[in-house]
């Protein structure tokens, strides 16, 4: 089983990004995954995850935001955290504005195994407990830890 802490780097573990709309948000996921991941194209990225919400808002409560998408020339599953200084309208579901983003990025083949990915992204932001860290969290590297210590049951 994939775990998250191995597709997730404390380099894509953002914290204070500038809100500012949901497609603003989703462009800089985008740009910020193509600068790690030379390889993909930001404006592919983007697109894919636009298309995505179009399906329906990955707006998922508690100000928490799942953007999610299956990706052309993606190899292997990738994930990014953002927490932004101003929330954003993401149409979720409660209406609350999102400021906590957990990205997932998968190859268009995707599998079972990237249900289990978004499952457990999904079951850990569901922890009130586990929202408050991650918004406490004062840097990056920070972010990145409250991920590896919540899977290792910290």
């Amino acid at each position: 089983m994939i775990r998250l802490e191995n597709i997730l780097t404390p380099g894509r573990s953002l914290v204070n990004v500038p809100g500012g709309s949901k497609k603003r948000v989703l462009e800089q996921i985008a740009n910020l995954v193509a600068r790690e991941l030379p390889d993909l194209n930001g404006q592919d990225i983007y697109e894919s995850l636009i298309a995505r919400e179009k399906l329906g808002s990955t707006g998922f409560g508690n100000g928490i935001a799942i953007p999610h998408c299956r990706l052309p020339g993606c190899a292997a599953p990738i994930s990014a955290l953002l927490r932004l200084s101003t929330a954003v309208d993401f149409d979720a579901i409660d209406g609350v504005p999102v400021d906590l983003l957990f990205v997932l990025l998968v190859p268009e083949a995707a599998t079972d195994e990237h249900l289990e990915l978004l499952r457990q992204i999904a079951s850990m932001l569901d922890r009130g407990d586990v929202r408050e860290r991650l918004r406490q969290a004062p840097d990056s590297d920070t972010l990145y830890q409250v991920v590896v210590d919540v899977q290792s049951g910290r």
